[in-house]
């Protein structure tokens, strides 16, 4: 019998290739999209797959304005920021956050299911969110992402 020896390959900075991926957000509900898009930077969607690189590809994501929120969440959600001084926290409501800052929303949502730490820190560099239905990152010619 002959010995076989297999050896597990772990991408790594010279092995990764990253692709860009477009998403409209319109009409989507805010957390599955950003549990999609989380997946997507970390890699995980991808088979060769390895939890300490950032083996995850680029997200552009556009019409941030018209993401939907499920339930009473638009009215009821809140986005709590503390300054570290007295005095200095500040509640926004969800439905105040998509009239002043519509990216903020989906970052947020994004950002709070990414590894918390320097490698989650990377992959968040990946993600692109635009209001409108224009981005500038025509040369990456990215292709549209399959969402579930």
């Amino acid at each position: 019998m002959d010995s076989i020896s297999y050896k597990t390959i772990y991408a790594n900075k010279s092995t990764i290739n990253k692709k860009f991926y477009v998403v409209d957000a319109s009409d989507k509900v805010l957390g599955r999209l950003a549990s999609q898009i989380a997946a997507t930077l970390i890699g995980k969607t991808k088979t060769d797959y390895t939890p300490h690189a950032d083996n995850g590809d680029c997200v552009i994501v556009l019409n941030a304005g018209k993401v939907k929120l499920s339930g009473s969440k638009l009215l009821s959600k809140e986005y709590i920021t503390y300054s570290g001084y007295p005095g200095g926290q500040k509640r926004i409501s969800a439905s105040d956050l998509v009239n002043k800052k519509p990216i903020a929303l989906i970052e947020e949502a994004v950002k709070g299911m990414l590894p918390k730490n320097r490698l989650g820190s990377e992959m968040f560099r990946n993600l692109y969110v635009y209001e409108g239905d224009q981005h500038p990152h025509q040369a990456q010619q990215p292709t549209e992402l399959k969402l579930k």
